[in-house]
């Protein structure tokens, strides 16, 4: 039985009142890879009478915020399973003709910035029943943060939406807290003793945190003054996330109050995270979407597994590690083949699976070997510069997995179509094997880049590294017979990359190693990623070197050219255009008093700049 979504369903539970509405920007889909409905299963389960609320209509009279009425808990407010802003437009901005998420592709469905806009109608509409948000939008607007579609930093989405309380991360442990402490009606003081969750607070609450564990971030006010202040800030969440053990508290002012974000939970443990995917799911879109069109997102999950969650490649441009975290949460082989055998016994399955994937495919069960390392341990990536010592990436586990998941009765051909860090490989056979038995004729890689400056940006391996695997690659397949094709994907406008690299990155891939490339994609700098803040100041917050940024759409356009078409430059175009003034990055550092900032036209203070330090 599904969730229900309407008050005729409700009602066909025999429930007369709801505990918790979910209002989400995407369609019900009721499956572990779709966020609404694991919190909800997750719920159920506790015991909670929960409904669902997909993509409601924020035009029009506001039936659909008003046809469930009120709950006795909390509305819960997601915007999907992706930032609301990076579903709309791509990255020269242009506005997305289809949305993955909704029945038939349609666009139009969720409204831009979808965690305010839902709340905010929430609040109108109910002031005095809480609303929690949560999901990768609310998780990576936490605090003050780069906006890349108003090219601003804007205020954490706690202030801009009106929000009570702001879960952030994966929410299956949180969710349950957050609804045994409003159990008996809204209890600030409990929520506020959780971990993993951001509120509003007033001073007299902020002065008294324990000193020791807390850390006073730059305010919002001096993020927009200051480049400084807001790259220091992100090296100090970024560090704090990623760590296996916080007991830090992050304070930052804004506006006349302060967001608070407490310390995050350790990462779950092998049965927490089984019982999020062993939860009774149906497996399927709502019937209410019967004869509007396929869904493209379930399309391409639904006859796939997901075995694990986190990464530690650490990206700069990814958001995973921000949002799931860096240490891996496996799934145990016991709840993975049941899934398996669940997905056998759906009615279309062909034989195939899809994927067995997860953020990274071949992460599963990797840890460090002495997790007292780990607990000291500050780096944002185990891979980069160079894969950690302390790092056991023994793939033994996971070719065990993969030769269960071969012999299981239903199953063809299982596919790895989740990308593979090819700089964490192992001496063991797994890349033989993923090529021999687990590939479609189509082995996707990701090196993003050839140039080692722009690599060591993104926190990628040397290029040097991927033409090793194209040679292994080759080898396999003549060994094995087989007619594969090795399938790499690249990022241009990466702040550090400028037109001659990408000049050099088609000269080796095109021309030397004779790839045809299907995808250079444009960076979109999100909220709460390295690359992000370079974009936005022009500067590496870790080091303080400056960096290029390819601001403008011509620029963009010009190093995408190399590969899909355009006019190209002439060398001596490009001689010249190399020698000319490049566009200046954003000043970092405290400009004097009364001058107005060019973000939101805020104040600027002429305080000078400070160090970070724990609360006196």
């Amino acid at each position: 039985m599904f969730l229900p979504t309407t008050i005729k369903e409700v009602r066909e539970r025999g429930w007369d009142e709801l505990d918790v509405i979910i209002f989400s920007g995407d369609a019900y889909i009721d499956h572990p890879a779709f966020g609404p409905a694991v919190i909800g299963r997750i719920l159920e389960a506790e015991g909670y009478r929960v409904a669902i609320v997909p993509q409601p209509n924020w035009r029009d009279d506001l039936r659909d915020f008003r046809k469930l009425g009120q709950p006795r808990l909390f509305f819960a407010v997601t915007a999907g399973a992706m930032d609301s802003m990076v579903n709309h437009y791509t990255a020269n901005l242009r506005l997305r003709s289809n949305d993955a998420y909704t029945p038939g592709g349609k666009a139009g469905f969720r409204p831009d910035r979808a965690v305010d806009t839902y709340t905010r109608i929430l609040k109108r509409l109910y002031p005095h029943t809480p609303v929690v948000v949560g999901g990768i939008e609310a998780s990576l607007r936490r605090l003050t943060h780069y906006d890349y579609w108003t090219n601003s930093l804007r205020r954490s989405v706690l202030v801009s939406s009106g929000a009570d309380l702001l879960i952030y991360g994966m929410g299956d442990k949180v969710i349950r807290e957050v609804a045994r402490a409003m159990r008996n009606g809204f209890n600030m003081k409990l929520l506020r003793g959780l971990r993993q969750v951001g509120f509003r607070a007033d001073r007299e609450y902020v002065e008294r945190l324990d000193v020791e564990t807390t850390l006073h971030l730059h305010s919002f006010e001096e993020c927009c003054a200051s480049n400084e202040a807001f790259g220091k800030n992100f090296v100090e969440e970024e560090t704090l996330s990623n760590m296996m053990s916080c007991d830090t508290t992050l304070v930052e002012a804004v506006d006349d109050g302060y967001v608070v974000i407490t310390p995050p939970h350790v990462t779950l443990i092998t049965e927490e995270l089984d019982h999020s995917f062993d939860l009774p799911y149906e497996r399927a879109p709502h019937p209410r979407y019967n004869g509007k069109g396929d869904i493209p997102a379930w399309e391409m999950i639904k006859h796939s597994i997901n075995i694990h969650r986190g990464c530690f490649g650490g990206c700069s441009f990814c958001t995973i590690s921000a949002h799931q975290g860096k240490f891996i949460n496996s799934r145990s082989e016991r709840s993975i083949l049941e899934e398996v055998k669940r997905v056998v016994a759906m009615p279309d399955f062909k034989g195939y699976i899809s994927d067995i994937g997860a953020p990274s495919a071949n992460m599963y069960r990797m840890r460090g070997k002495n997790e007292e390392l780990c607990q000291r341990c500050r780096r944002p990536s185990c891979l980069h510069p160079k894969l950690c010592p302390n790092m056991n990436n023994d793939h033994r586990p996971l070719l065990e997995l993969y030769r269960k998941i071969r012999e299981t009765k239903g199953v063809k051909r299982a596919f790895i179509g989740s990308g593979i860090r090819y700089d964490l490989f192992d001496d063991s056979e797994y890349f033989a094997t993923v090529v021999k038995y687990h590939t479609s004729g189509r082995l996707k890689v990701a090196p993003e880049h050839t140039e080692n400056h722009v690599l060591r940006l993104m926190r990628k391996p040397p290029f040097a590294m991927f033409e090793r695997l194209n040679e292994r690659f080759a080898e396999v397949c003549r060994r094995e017979g087989l007619k594969y094709q090795l399938i790499p994907y690249f990022i241009s406008s990466h702040p550090g990359c400028e037109e001659r690299d990408m000049q050099a990155l088609a000269e080796k891939v095109l021309g030397r190693l004779h790839f045809t490339l299907e995808q250079v994609q444009d960076l979109t700098p999100t909220p709460m990623t390295l690359s992000s803040v370079m974009f936005y100041t022009g500067v590496n917050p870790y080091t303080g070197e400056e960096v290029y940024v390819a601001r403008s759409q011509e620029d963009k356009r010009r190093q995408k050219a190399y590969f899909f078409g355009g006019k190209l430059p002439t060398e001596q175009n490009m001689q010249r255009r190399s020698a000319s003034p490049r566009p200046a990055a954003r000043p970092y550092a405290v400009p004097s008093k009364g001058k107005k900032s060019a973000v939101q036209g805020v104040e600027r203070s002429a305080s000078p700049k400070r160090r970070f330090a724990k609360k006196r």
